[in-house]
């Protein structure tokens, strides 16, 4: 199969590291993938550190260049106007946000163009629902990450260093100065987490949670906020913490942190959210949208 991923993105957010994995794992298979990335961006330099066919995203080229592959796989919401617009093989869009569908002309248009959807979870997957796609057009694939070969050792309580409003650092630091814990702000997850022992995890919109599933790989107990899709990957007090966004609720939570969510985790995302596992799902789904077509 022939797979032309876009991705606009300026940051390597989740979004960004899971179209790395996927388009590596593509290849790994034996598949032909190439990732169009915006000139610059930490995703664009990431594939070429790793030697994976990548190049520029120029709009005006992907007409001409999407006639050599069977699916283009758009990642995020410019990518997605992108294959809408200039698309000439079936569109897969990826839908990662929890916030609901905007309705307007274009908007419907917009989402009227693509021929599959490819849900981070089931609330996204509903919340597409809601907006008048069809269920046919949905795939629920949840992400995929790195199982290490070695559970993290280390005493470091991480929260995801962050501007964005709608995530809950604010409150996670209020909270931690409540119970009286550490907090130490992360930018590099990847680097930090072999050195944690747990991640607070808030937000207040979520589709799913990709740097949850990572911390959960290396055996940290999470507290995150039960909102969105986080409850598809956390059962509060079996593999994790789930708190409303309170400062109370998450003070008390730290209490809780314990070895045994942490094994239960890392046992989770062997069994259900590793990077070949998502591969595979969204493989299935790219044979779906060509047995369709």
């Amino acid at each position: 199969m022939r797979i032309l991923h876009l991705d606009s993105g300026r940051e390597l957010r989740g979004g960004q590291w899971q179209a790395l994995r996927l388009h590596g794992g593509l290849i790994a298979a034996g598949h032909e993938s190439l990732l169009l990335a915006r000139e610059g961006s930490p995703l664009l330099d990431a594939a070429r550190e790793r030697n994976l066919p990548c190049e520029v995203l120029r709009p005006l080229r992907v007409p001409m260049q999407s006639r050599r592959f069977d699916i283009v796989h758009a990642h995020d919401a410019r990518s997605h106007t992108l294959g809408a617009l200039f698309a000439r093989v079936p569109l897969v869009v990826s839908r990662r946000v929890a916030f609901p569908v905007r309705d307007s002309a274009a908007s419907r248009w917009k989402y009227g163009r693509a021929d599959l959807f490819i849900a981070v979870s089931r609330f996204v997957a509903q919340q597409l629902r809601r907006a008048g796609v069809d269920e046919a057009r949905i795939a629920v694939v949840y992400d995929g990450v790195p199982v290490p070969s070695e559970p993290a050792r280390g005493e470091a309580i991480l929260v995801p260093s962050t501007d964005d409003p709608q995530k809950g650092m604010d409150l996670a630091e209020k909270a931690a100065a409540r119970a009286g814990a550490t907090l130490q702000r992360s930018t590099n997850l990847e680097a930090d987490l072999p050195h944690a022992r747990a991640l607070v995890y808030l937000s207040r919109s979520e589709g799913l949670g990709s740097g949850i599933l990572l911390a959960m790989a290396y055996g940290c107990t999470v507290i995150a906020s039960d909102v969105g899709g986080i409850p598809e990957l956390i059962e509060d007090g079996v593999n994790g913490i789930l708190v409303p966004n309170d400062v109370e609720a998450i003070a008390g939570a730290f209490r809780r942190i314990n070895g045994e969510l942490g094994r239960a985790a890392r046992q989770t995302v062997a069994a259900r959210f590793t990077e070949e596992r998502m591969v595979k799902a969204t493989l299935a789904a790219y044979e779906r949208v060509l047995a369709d077509g």
